[in-house]
C-alpha cells in the first residue's frame, strides 16, 4: 500500500504499542514513509498556589511530559535507524490535539488502537467517534485483542445508480485500492460488499400508491441490475486491474445485498467473521456540518472488527490549528 507518507501512530494510555504499533512499523516500512509517535497527557487542573511533591503544577506538568518523553523513545528504539521516526507527547483533549497534529504536520493516516467503551459492547469510545467525525485523513482503529495478519478484509462501497457523482467513485477507488494493497500484503480473504434497495417499493404495495406486483418486480429487477452493472465496473476498474495473477489471487467474494447498509454490513460482518473493514464514514447527503453519515454511524457502532475509514477528497474538519 505505498499511498501514506507521513503515519501518526498514537500509543494507549499505559504507554504499550502491541499489535497496532507493529503494524504502523511496517507500514511505515513498505511507504518508507515518515512514522511519528505520540501520546496523549492528560493536562493538569491549573490550581493556583498549588503544590504536590514541593513542586509547582507547571513543574510537575514538565516532569511527566519529560517522563512521557523518554518512555516513548525507549519504545522505539528497538526500531534503530531503518525508520524515519520521531515521538512527540501531545497535551489536552485527546481526538483535538490528535487532529490539529494532522493539520500541522500534514498527517496523511492516523493508526490507534481502538477505545474499548464497554457500554452496550459498542467497539469505539467516543473519543474514536469524534476522531473518525472530523480528522480530515484516513483513520485506523485496530481492535485491542486483534493478533497478528487479517484474515478477513471487507471493503463497503456506497453510490447511487441514479445520480453519477464523481465523489462516490473517488472515495470507492480509495477504498477498494486501500482493501486490495492490504489483503495482498496480509494474505487475506478479499469481500465486497454493497448493499441495495429499490426506492419506493414499499409505497408501491400501500393502499397509497399501489402498483401491480408485475409492474413492482419489473422496477426492482431494473434498479437491481442498475446496481449490479455499477458495482461490477467498479471491481472490473479498480480490484481487477494490475497482473492476472494477482487478479487470480485476490478473487473477491462479492457481495451486492439488498436491505439497509445500517443492517446489512454488521450482519455480513459478524456472520463472515470479518477482522477489518475498509468504509467511507461521511455520508452523501452534500450538508454542510454533516461531518458523519447516520449509517455509517450505525454501522460503526454495531461491528467488532477493527476499521480503516475514509473520507472524500476536499472534505474540510471543523477543528481549527490553534493560533
Amino acid at each position: 500500500m505505498k499511498r501514506f507518507k507521513n503515519i501518526l501512530f498514537v500509543v494507549d494510555s499505559e504507554l504499550k504499542g502491541g499489535d497496532a504499533f507493529e503494524r504502523a512499523v511496517m507500514l511505515a516500512e513498505n511507504n518508507q514513509a515518515q512514522l511519528t509517535v505520540v501520546s496523549i497527557l492528560e493536562e493538569l487542573p491549573k490550581w493556583s498556589g498549588e503544590e504536590i511533591q514541593g513542586m509547582s503544577l507547571p513543574e510537575l506538568q514538565d516532569a511527566i511530559m519529560d517522563k512521557s518523553q523518554l518512555q516513548l523513545e525507549t519504545m522505539v528504539s528497538s526500531m534503530g535507524k531503518k525508520l524515519q521516526l520521531k515521538t512527540k507527547v501531545l497535551t489536552r483533549v485527546a481526538f483535538l490535539a490528535i487532529i490539529r497534529e494532522v493539520l500541522s504536520q500534514k498527517i496523511d493516516l492516523v493508526i490507534k488502537t481502538a477505545d474499548e467503551e464497554g457500554f452496550m459492547d459498542k467497539l469505539f469510545g467516543s473519543s474514536d467517534m469524534h476522531m473518525l467525525r472530523k480528522c480530515p485523513c484516513p483513520v485506523w482503529l485496530i481492535k485491542p485483542s486483534r493478533k497478528g495478519q487479517y484474515r478477513k478484509i471487507m471493503a463497503a462501497v456506497d453510490f447511487d445508480p441514479f445520480e453519477d457523482k464523481s465523489e462516490d467513485y473517488v472515495i470507492n477507488k480509495q477504498i477498494l485500492e486501500m482493501s486490495k494493497a492490504l489483503a495482498l500484503s496480509d494474505f487475506s480473504e478479499l469481500h465486497i460488499i454493497h448493499v441495495w434497495h429499490a426506492y419506493g417499493e414499499s409505497s408501491m404495495r400501500s393502499g397509497f400508491v399501489h402498483q401491480p406486483e408485475a409492474y413492482i418486480k419489473g422496477y426492482v429487477d431494473r434498479v437491481h441490475a442498475k446496481h449490479q452493472y455499477l458495482l461490477d465496473k467498479l471491481v472490473s476498474e479498480i480490484v481487477d486491474k494490475g497482473a492476472q495473477e494477482v487478479t487470480d489471487y485476490l478473487k473477491p467474494k462479492i457481495h451486492l445485498i439488498k436491505g439497509f447498509a445500517r443492517d446489512m454490513i454488521p450482519e455480513l460482518v459478524k456472520e463472515q467473521q470479518i477482522d477489518l473493514m475498509i468504509m467511507g464514514t461521511l455520508g452523501r447527503t452534500g450538508i454542510p456540518g454533516f461531518l458523519m453519515g447516520n449509517t455509517a454511524e450505525t454501522v460503526l457502532n454495531r461491528i467488532n472488527c477493527s476499521v480503516l475509514a475514509v473520507k472524500p477528497e476536499g472534505f474540510v474538519t471543523p477543528v481549527k490549528l490553534e493560533g
